[in-house]
């Protein structure tokens, strides 16, 4: 339906079907986004702000928040202003919104908004914006390798407000080097403005000037870290590179001061008490955070497990200043020898913390488990509990396996039997379900006194690693299903299936080798668990394994329930870390608020992107630990330059062969240029380089030797040759 001119009678925004909501909203009822893009698409024609006003009837003391709202919706990429100034819809002129991915060469692309294939940004459009600039461009044509390219038409937002690298001094001109190496540029620094810092010292720059066509970017250097090779500078660094927040505001410090030491009357009054219940933790050695208690007993064949998490929502409310911080952190981060918390020290390691032998708040899920594996019931409840010991995976399973050589924990012992027994039917249910279980290595760094690696060492998995991560995917699964029966929103941990393309890819790979993967264009957990069982015998079985793997997609946060393909679940959601993790605090409000009959909507009233947050921010804390394990790797391996090492192809591309070393646990990469001399040309289906001439061929998984020749700490490089 059109809308029509406006009459005295009846003001045109009166149409606005959302203005109610607004007034609610903003305290006034002005005119909507919605409605405003409605309006502005009948005009057919860019029109002047003049305009606008005059057909939504703007008063004059209005015009103060409705340019606001038109700021917010040109950030937002909604609208544009042509050369004229007059207002456009964006999606009216072609043009696509997106954000700017950059290369340390210089270039750039940008990542589409809709979804859509990445365009080209070349080094002439890279001068006038950042990495992660948020930007509307057009596209303008191929350009000569093929690629889309497209021309910057506005700067929605510039995201780089600080940034950290290298100060440097050349010829009386002051600059800064990015420590994030997407970011190209060089920030020019003020004489007056250097702070005092020395050539070569990494410091925080503060961006005065943006970049743009005609003009450098400007900054004032605002902290100098130190020394490059300091002990801990790498975090540091990761700190301000990734922008994670590491300083608690002062009012959360504030809030925290509060907090009493020990679990109130009041606060247990009204609860479960299960105190009496030897429940246990488990954990490794360095845990601090403890968020998950366990205890299981007999049901005539059956048995009953109590998985009790600590209750973090009874002290984060729904947007507070902790509430606000632990959205903004997102998750725990956690470095080699430094956690970086979602909460307060006073919440994660003290009040939420269930730590041994004192009472805590937590929310339960009891679950009745029959002999199958399958959960016959389950139900949540408030309780205060008391941990009867804290234990460590190494310890449990010393227990297990020489029950009579300990006898610090006699009484404990026939509970953690059982537990054993309750974990042995949970892994039966999953082989039937047909959960994939992929064998990786995950590796731990060994610090002497000067906090420089020692050792570099693998993780020694062992059954009570299993048995809890057993007890915590039942906790989820039940805590998914329990949201779904009551249908209350709430992020659903995903995990999709291969894409197609990916698919398609991995059984012409597989062809080759002779297998197959089931299951036509929409495959089951259970093809892949049934191909991987078929290579655990074969010698090339960790390179079919890796290939596998890497056809799967990223697991992320909606509230659209896709499953949990990997662990073959239709309903899967996080429950059981509310210490770390913020969508476990979500999920224990929206429990909390079912059990009392109600329906929990956060403050961000988007699940939409309260997902897509989490998500991201997950992917941050990823990155930077990635980042900080390579720089620690780096310096760990730069005094054994010119030595021999084996290791594994772990990955091959256009540009060389990437090869992790056997016993030190440290990847590093052969340039092309590097191979034997032939042209060598990348089948990425086959993951191979072969030789035109040679024929020679490097495949994913095979074996190498190799000589170290360079180890790079400001570009983390770690590179090598073939050895002769």
């Amino acid at each position: 339906m059109s809308i029509k001119k406006k009459s005295k009678e009846k003001p045109l925004r009166t149409l606005d079907p959302f203005l109610a909501r607004e007034a609610e909203r903003y305290g006034t009822a002005l005119p909507s986004r919605e409605f405003i893009l409605k309006v502005l698409e009948e005009q057919g024609i860019p029109i002047s702000e003049a305009k606008l006003r005059k057909l939504l009837g703007i008063a004059q003391d209005e015009i103060e928040f409705f340019n606001r709202r038109l700021t917010a919706m040109t950030r937002a990429g909604q609208i544009i202003r042509n050369r004229k100034g007059d207002i456009c819809v964006t999606d009216k002129l072609a043009l696509i919104k997106g954000t700017v991915q950059g290369h340390s060469d210089g270039y750039g692309f940008l990542t589409t908004d809709d979804g859509s294939p990445d365009l080209y940004l070349g080094p002439k459009e890279m001068h006038k914006v950042f990495h992660g600039d948020r930007v509307i461009v057009r596209e303008i044509g191929i350009d000569r390798r093929g690629r889309r390219e497209c021309k910057i038409v506005e700067v929605l937002e510039h995201v780089n407000s600080k940034l950290v690298g290298r100060f440097q001094a050349e010829h009386g001109i002051f600059f800064v080097v990015a420590e994030n190496k997407r970011i190209s540029q060089e920030i020019l620094i003020p004489r007056e403005a250097t702070l005092g810092a020395k050539p070569g010292q990494v410091v925080t720059v503060k961006i005065i000037q943006q970049p743009d066509i005609h003009i450098q970017p400007i900054g004032h250097i605002i902290e100098i870290l130190g020394d490059y090779s300091s002990p801990g500078m790498e975090i540091e660094i990761a700190l301000r590179k990734y922008a994670l927040p590491y300083e608690f505001p002062p009012e959360v410090e504030q809030i925290s001061a509060k907090f009493p030491k020990r679990v109130l009357k009041k606060d247990s009054s009204k609860r479960k008490d299960i105190r009496h219940l030897p429940l246990v933790t488990i954990d490794g050695e360095t845990a601090r955070d403890f968020d998950d208690a366990v205890f299981c007993e007999r049901e005539g064949e059956d048995f009953r497990l109590y998985v009790a998490i600590a209750d973090v929502s009874h002290y984060v409310h729904d947007n507070d200043a902790l509430d606000r911080e632990a959205f903004n952190r997102g998750n725990s981060v956690y470095f080699p020898r430094r956690v970086i918390p979602m909460l307060p020290d006073v919440l994660s390691n003290g009040l939420c913390s269930l730590n041994p032998l004192v009472d805590r708040l937590c929310m339960v899920c009891e679950i009745h488990l029959v002999s199958s594996g399958e959960y016959q019931d389950y139900q949540f409840y408030p309780a205060v509990m008391r941990s009867h010991a804290r234990l460590t995976y190494n310890e449990v399973a010393s227990l297990l396996k020489k029950p009579k050589g300990n006898k610090e924990y006699t009484e404990l012992l026939p509970h953690l039997q059982l537990l054993y027994k309750a974990y042995k039917v949970l892994k039966k249910a999953r082989k039937k379900r047909g959960a994939i279980d992929f064998e990786t290595v995950e590796t731990q760094m060994i610090f002497n006194d000067q906090g420089k690696i020692e050792q570099i060492l693998p993780i020694q998995r062992n059954e009570a690693h299993s048995l809890i991560e057993e007890c915590m995917l039942a906790a989820n699964v039940c805590a998914s299903e329990f949201l779904q029966k009551h249908k209350q929103p709430v992020l659903y941990r995903i995990h999709e299936g291969p894409s197609l393309e990916k698919l398609l890819a991995l059984r012409e790979f597989l062809k080759e080798f002779g297998l197959q993967l089931s299951g036509g264009n929409k495959p089951h957990a259970k093809d892949y668990a049934k191909t991987l069982s078929r290579i655990t015998s074969r010698p090339d079985a960790q390179l079919l394994q890796t290939v596998m793997l890497r056809s799967l997609q990223q697991a992320s946060y909606s509230p659209d329930n896709t499953g949990h393909f990997g662990l073959a679940y239709e309903s899967y959601t996080h429950f059981t870390s509310p210490i770390r993790r913020y969508p476990d605090l979500l999920v224990h409000r929206a429990i909390k608020a079912v059990l009392n009959g109600n329906i929990y909507t956060p403050s961000i009233n988007n699940w939409h992107e309260l997902g897509k947050h989490c998500s991201l921010t997950e992917r941050r804390a990823d990155e930077a630990t990635r980042d900080v394990e390579s720089w620690l790797k780096c310096f760990y391996i730069q005094d054994k330059i010119g030595e021999h090492f084996t290791g594994v192809i772990s990955g091959v591309t256009a540009f060389g062969l990437f090869v992790a070393l056997d016993q030190i646990y440290v990847e590093g990469l052969i340039h092309i240029s590097e191979l034997p001399s032939d042209y060598f040309h990348f089948e990425p289906t086959k993951h191979l380089l072969y030789g035109e001439r040679t024929g020679k061929k490097f495949r994913l998984g095979d074996r190498v030797e190799v000589k170290l020749v360079r180890a790079d700490l400001e570009t983390r490089k770690i590179d090598f040759v073939l050895a002769k």
